[in-house]
């Protein structure tokens, strides 16, 4: 009998209290996921992320001190293991692609459905990136404007590790990937490694970010 999936450890960090209160009871509904911790400030957002370890970090953007964009970024600096899903009023250029390049994996807005801000935390809590309708279409109508021609994209990766850039940018494992291109997954994981290398990244969402950023990979999913 195969043992019983751990529940998704969630932090919530919101200076608003009846938002918090919110959150809190929308988590404890779900069946899948434990809420372990609350945060008023980036400060405190970032001690309870190194403190819990939470699978998921819901992060407001506004905040006192450390704002959610810089707390974003110490986090997943830190512990990339960390999802950190953006809910905030904020749907500016500015702010959806600042939150992208801290590291946020998801981003959606206050005034989401619950049933959307449910599915959006199983979403990043499984690695996928995701977006509430209305960052997607910015963000489909950003990328649409800068896609170039594939042969000027990241010059100093090599065909192969660009094709491989597109998969991981896909949401794809390395398992995954090298079982789509008959590979094996060694020789993938040294694809990734010197991927990460040359772009001069730390993990696979910041590589993630940049490929969508300049046209690669599959339009950003939407709720």
């Amino acid at each position: 009998m195969s043992a019983e999936k751990e529940p998704l450890t969630v932090v919530i960090a919101d200076d608003h209290q009846l938002f918090r209160d919110g959150l809190r009871a929308l988590i404890t509904s779900m069946p899948d996921a434990e809420l372990v911790g609350e945060a008023r400030t980036g400060e405190e957002a970032i001690a309870l992320a190194e403190s819990s370890q939470p699978d998921v970090l819901v992060m407001d953007l506004r905040m006192p001190g450390v704002d959610g964009i810089e707390a974003t970024r110490r986090i997943v600096g830190r512990s990339p293991n960390i999802a950190v899903l953006v809910v905030t009023m904020l749907d500016d250029d500015a702010s959806v692609f600042a939150a992208m390049k801290a590291g946020a994996r998801g981003y959606l807005l206050k005034g989401s459905e619950r049933d959307e801000v449910m599915r959006a935390i199983q979403a990043v809590g499984r690695g996928e990136a995701i977006f509430s309708p209305t960052v997607a279409r910015r963000l489909m109508d950003y990328f649409a404007r800068l896609r170039p021609e594939p042969a000027t994209v990241f010059p100093e990766l090599s065909d192969r590790e660009r094709q491989i850039l597109e998969l991981v940018a896909d949401g794809l494992k390395n398992a995954q990937i090298a079982a789509k291109l008959s590979l094996s997954p060694k020789t993938v994981r040294n694809h990734v490694s010197n991927i990460l290398s040359k772009l001069q990244v730390a993990d696979r969402t910041q590589a993630t970010v940049l490929a969508l950023a300049a046209g690669l990979g599959p339009r950003p999913k939407k709720l």
